[in-house]
């Protein structure tokens, strides 16, 4: 009976440590939405090398920092901005000492890809309102979503914001307006130029200009709840193999990669 009960608390241990031991092989990433191409294969690129997978939650940096803070399991925060992973320092979310300002990246104007719009120069007065005509201009939302923010801070800069807000279509992310000009519902969009490279339904018609706007800069870090494997990822996001992945897509590296 002894050796019964013996086996049957030894199977229980075992089943108890069973789901542990796998979830510590899993690894998830809350990611800004514009990363989504460039990470999948960087993250494949981990998985070949570890055997560790991945959960991967893409949406805008506004939703997963407050997702975060509201107790959403989440191991890695990248950010497209600093604003928002300040704010998940701010809440104690995240490990500060694992931030890391890793990449950045431009914005640009988006139109689709059989418009008749084609090569607008972005500088000092230009007339966005004019361009649009009696369609819309899709961004992130202005007012939490950080290709919005970019996007209105470039206009305000450049004195076109005011004539064109009443023309914007406020997306809950960048992939979301990215979508919006790709199926012509939008006539023009503002989106990160990594955003346009990887959507064969749109075409890149201006840039603006760096001094427009403030820097666009993507933090990494681990949260406060990380698991212990999220250092090593945390590390390879930093090798010269994660650059080739992540400069491909379009982002700029922005540290020295390690070997």
């Amino acid at each position: 009976m002894y050796r019964i009960a013996g086996l049957f608390t030894a199977l229980v241990m075992l089943a108890g440590l069973s789901p542990a031991n796998a979830e510590d092989k899993t690894i998830t990433v809350f990611a800004a939405a514009s990363m989504k191409n460039a990470l999948d294969e960087v993250d494949a690129a981990y998985t070949a090398k570890t055997g560790i997978k991945f959960s991967v939650s893409y949406a805008a940096s506004s939703v997963l920092a407050k997702q975060i803070e509201q107790g959403a399991p989440a191991d890695v925060f990248v950010s497209a901005d600093t604003d928002w992973m300040d704010y998940a320092t701010s809440k104690k979310t995240i490990n500060e000492a694992s931030r890391v300002n890793l990449l950045g990246n431009s914005i640009v104007l988006i139109a689709p890809k059989d418009s008749e719009i084609n090569n607008v120069t972005i500088a000092q007065g230009f007339d966005l309102a004019k361009l649009a005509g009696d369609g819309r201009i899709a961004t992130g939302d202005v007012k939490s979503v950080p290709v919005g923010k970019y996007a209105k801070a470039a206009l305000e800069k450049l004195g076109a914001w005011q004539a064109a807000e009443p023309k914007f279509a406020m997306a809950e992310s960048v992939r979301a307006a990215l979508t919006l000009v790709s199926r012509g519902e939008a006539n023009l969009g503002i989106v990160y130029s990594t955003d346009a490279k990887v959507e064969p339904g749109v075409k890149i018609v201006g840039t603006f200009p760096a001094d427009s706007h403030p820097a666009i800069i993507y933090p990494v870090a681990a949260t406060t709840t990380a698991k212990s494997e999220t250092n090593d990822y945390l590390a390879f996001l930093r090798t010269s193999t994660a650059k080739t992945i992540l400069e491909k897509y379009g982002f700029k590296f922005l540290i020295s990669p390690t070997t």
